[in-house]
């Protein structure tokens, strides 16, 4: 957008501001008036304007040429044979080691190089290239030929060297004669104009915004219902297929889309007006009467935010309603004064509220029905259902490798009143998807690993944003609990959530793009030697972006495209394999992807009974958490085969057979996971100790626990809990108190007086059987032990 443009609308629309009339606040929910609509858009426009005059003043932003990988020249001879040999004298290579090396130390010559796109890396590349060609071919072009041969003679200069030079520096480097047109390609400046359908047509655009629990998207998928035509689009599985149902249970017939699974309502196959979709899966092209985008938020996601962009510009709807934080308005109002449409903001609060404890839950006996305790890493997971399970309690247990159906499964077996399952164990997958029926939200920790905008993986402190996600979940309006509680397992972390919730959410600034098909096969035009992974490095090098855009991380794209570059492929199917959504940290998975594209370009289809070797089906049940985790990884191959279906009909055709048996795996999953403390124990026989020592680190039961809590915890297992907390032994391991090399002396001490009389030293005995089990894991630097003192 031109300066001049940005001006003329701002004095337009100020103009107007005063003959425009409020608009009328209905609902249960607040609505913008007119004019402080339009003085948010002037607030949008001059915020547009600034960053447009910022990014178009600033030069074009010059290459990484660290990414340019030189092109291999044969050496075979010159096509003019040694013509210039015939007209000259043969060539001295020591002579001309010298003339080639007082060529590159010429600063005027690196210099006009850098003037035509060679830096001194570029330049030392080329010259090496260039040098090792000279001297090693068997006979060079006559003119060039003809120039050394001057030089050596001293008829000619040093410098009539570069016109060559850089003639085989455009060979090996092919982007240098066509930067112009890879910038041009590579311009990511107006995404908007991506979408001349939906800029076609006038789009209303309405913000829901609230808190988790505010009844945000219920509205929308009202607006959504009642419309002749509309789609939802969601970021996950879960939330497509519970609009889906809900869709078909109101009576409005609705197709289920997402990259795995295609649903149709109609028997014959035909399109219904609605459907559900995850955001990547929805349709630019489509026209729709109302169009729902929930989580908006996620548009600054660093992997995923271009489907949230992409939707947002380029769904063809009549209305485009927006869900999501409210800390995202005032960008989405920004976004939307470059397309030219306005944007009506209803704000909701919360529906039930939730506090925040003043106390931490300490020890895994004060746990309560209704209580969700919420882990950031598998490990942990398992660690603290195997202890719940030591106290004599049932969980349910969901973290995001777990199939959808079983995530569903234990959702409902805690949900389930009659079900003696009352406890959840569960990582932030709960954020969003499920319906729990949750009374207290327990961080077990407020550290977890991300990811960020340079793919870089780091531990930090959970966001407001994610913390706010999380804590929403309890005290669910639809739940059976109306208010919901919100503590830490641990004391030290419950001033931490407290600074954190008391914060605002950051305001979203920036939303994602990423490199279509189309853009990186028009690269290939230009770079035909380079690799698809080098491809998407140059192109995000060169791309320029305006201060509202950023394009996403695609280190999970290159991953996949260096680990098939050998595979040929043509590059239409190189790019879809590379996006299949794949767990990369799973080598099973892996596995089969290598597998599945080498199959693929033999053109040899993926039948039922290959993808039934390849994963050795039938399965077992699993005996151990080994074993149900590569359960899951099989799950997430017949995922993949089940994606690249959808792209590849005529290779993947087995897709109902396919279905057929991931059904079966994910009941065979969901009997794993159910019976998770038992595949625990088979994983570790030693695992019962340490665990239970892990627990009585945790900390002593709080003189102040309700006694409702206490009684809840019944059973010799949950008493023997209690008396450990209680322990010397416990108290020497919570406060840290041996090393290594020490218990083991103490222990043979004991072992020695076990057979005399020894007097009972408040707990000794306990604290030398206590102690075995976690000889790797305590660290001391100071013990003091009954009367004495040993450092």
């Amino acid at each position: 957008m031109s300066v001049n443009r940005c001006m003329s609308l701002l004095s337009r629309i100020q103009r107007h501001i005063n003959s425009r009339t409020p608009r009328i606040t209905a609902g249960s929910c607040h609505v913008s008036s007119g004019s402080g609509l339009l003085h948010k858009q002037c607030q949008a426009a001059s915020a547009v304007c600034s960053r447009n005059v910022s990014s178009n003043s600033s030069p074009p932003k010059g290459p990484d040429t660290s990414l340019f990988v030189p092109v291999s020249l044969k050496t075979d001879s010159a096509a003019d044979g040694s013509v210039g040999a015939e007209l000259t004298q043969p060539l001295d290579k020591n002579e001309l080691l010298k003339i080639l090396n007082r060529f590159y130390k010429r600063k005027e010559m690196q210099r006009l190089a850098a003037d035509n796109g060679l830096d001194a890396r570029l330049f030392h590349q080329a010259f090496i290239s260039f040098r090792k060609h000279v001297l090693e071919v068997s006979s060079l072009p006559a003119d060039l030929h003809i120039i050394l041969n001057d030089i050596c003679c001293g008829a000619g200069h040093i410098d009539d060297i570069y016109p060559y030079f850089m003639r085989h520096a455009k060979q090996i480097f092919p982007m240098l004669d066509c930067m112009d047109d890879l910038r041009k390609i590579s311009d990511l400046r107006v995404p908007p104009n991506w979408y001349p359908e939906a800029r076609a047509i006038q789009r209303k655009v309405i913000f829901h915004a609230g808190p988790t629990n505010s009844g945000k998207t219920y509205h929308a998928i009202q607006r959504y219902l009642a419309a002749k035509s509309g789609v939802y689009c969601g970021p996950l599985k879960l939330l497509a297929h519970e609009i889906f149902e809900k869709s078909n249970n109101s009576g409005v017939p609705c197709d289920l889309v997402t990259g795995e699974e295609r649903t149709f309502v109609d028997l014959d196959g035909r399109a219904a007006d609605h459907v559900a979709c995850t955001i990547e899966m929805c349709s630019v092209n489509t026209p729709y009467e109302v169009a729902v985008i929930d989580e908006i938020q996620m548009i600054k996601d660093p992997s995923r935010g271009w489907a949230w962009t992409r939707a947002l510009l380029g769904l063809c709807a009549e209305e485009i309603h927006v869900c999501g934080e409210s800390a995202a308005v005032d960008f989405i109002r920004e976004l939307m004064y470059t397309t030219g449409e306005e944007v009506e903001v209803h704000t909701y609060q919360r529906l039930t509220p939730f506090s925040v404890l003043d106390q931490a839950v300490e020890s895994l006996d004060n746990l309560r029905p209704g209580d969700c305790i919420v882990c950031f890493s598998k490990n942990d997971i398992y660690s603290i259902s195997r202890q719940i399970e030591a106290r004599g309690l049932e969980c349910a247990v969901i973290y995001g490798s777990l199939p959808p159906g079983t995530k569903l499964s234990q959702a409902k077996k805690f949900n389930d009143p009659d079900d003696p399952c009352k406890i959840l164990v569960a990582t932030d997958a709960i954020g969003m998807g499920l319906n729990l029926s949750i009374k207290r939200i327990i961080f077990n920790s407020l550290v977890k690993p991300n990811v960020n905008e340079k793919g870089e993986k780091q531990m930090e402190t959970i966001s407001t944003s994610q913390a706010l996600q999380i804590a929403g979940r309890a005290g669910r309006f639809s739940s059976k609990f109306k208010e919901g509680e919100v503590t830490t397992m641990h004391r030290d972390d419950l001033p931490v959530l407290k600074e954190i919730l008391s914060h605002l959410v950051d305001p979203i600034e920036i939303a994602g793009l990423h490199p279509t098909a189309e853009q990186i096969e028009m690269f290939a035009y230009h770079l035909p030697d380079a690799t698809l992974s080098n491809l998407v490095d140059i192109f995000v090098s060169l791309s320029q972006v305006d201060g509202l855009y950023f394009v996403c991380n695609i280190d999970d794209f290159k991953f996949l495209a260096d680990m098939i570059q050998h595979i040929p492929l043509n590059l239409r199917s190189r790019y879809v394999f590379c996006t299949a959504p794949i767990n990369k940290k799973q080598p099973f998975v892996c596995t089969s992807f290598l597998k599945f594209a080498r199959q693929f370009s033999r053109d040899e289809p993926l039948t039922f009974g290959w993808v039934c070797r390849h994963i050795s089906w039938p399965v077992a049940q699993p005996k151990n958490i080994k074993d149900l985790v590569h359960l899951e990884a099989v799950h997430d191959v017949l995922d993949l085969y089940l994606w690249l279906s959808y792209r590849f009909m005529d290779m993947f055709p087995d897709t109902a057979l396919i279905r057929e048996i991931q059904r079966e795996l994910d009941n065979i999953i969901q009997q794993g996971v159910q019976n998770i403390t038992r595949l625990i124990r088979a994983t570790d026989p030693t695992i019962t100790n340490t665990l239970q020592a892990q627990g009585s680190r945790q900390g002593q039961t709080s003189g102040n626990s309700r006694a409702g809590d206490s009684n809840y915890l019944t059973g010799s297992q949950g008493q023997r809990g209690q008396m450990m907390d209680r322990s010397l032994a416990s108290r020497l391991v919570r406060d840290g108190l041996l090393t290594p090399d020490l218990l083991w002396q103490l222990q043979r001490e004991w072992s020695k007086d076990q057979k005399q009389d020894v007097p009972d030293h408040s707990g000794s005995y306990e604290l030398a059987t206590f102690l075995v089990p976690l000889k790797d894991q305590v660290r001391v630097e100071r013990f003091s032990l009954l009367s004495g003192s040993i450092k």
